[in-house]
């Protein structure tokens, strides 16, 4: 799922690491990195420009949580939440400007129906 991601958005030659974690080692990354001391569905830490992009980290626990509470698998909520860190990995933001956060969601909803999971990401929630 993530080639075809990298695909998608023409980055063909694009690496990164996926970190599946569970709620309390998301909350140490959380509090560690970004001063928010609670759990989170996905982080994204970029590498800066190359082929390394850097990496992708989700909670499970809070995946399953959000799909139970949403009517949907895990696996799209995984895909949802792959999508949503791999467009921060390649610079897009939702946090600030708004008109970042509208070309983000857009291009997440692109992504999104392209993958079969329909259009609504974690911008546009």
């Amino acid at each position: 799922m993530a080639e075809r991601i990298l695909s998608d958005l023409g980055c063909h030659d694009g690496e990164l690491s996926i970190v599946l974690l569970d709620d309390d080692d998301i909350q140490h990354l959380n509090r560690d990195h970004l001063s928010r001391d609670y759990p989170t569905n996905v982080l994204a830490f970029p590498m800066g420009d190359g082929p390394l992009l850097g990496d992708v980290v989700i909670s499970t626990e809070t995946a399953q949580r959000e799909a139970n509470e949403s009517g949907i698998t895990l696996e799209e909520d995984l895909g949802i939440l792959l999508v949503h860190g791999i467009l921060h990995l390649l610079g897009y933001d939702h946090e600030g400007v708004p008109e970042e956060a509208t070309r983000m969601e857009s291009k997440e909803q692109e992504i999104l129906v392209r993958l079969g999971f329909g259009g609504t990401g974690l911008v546009g929630k």
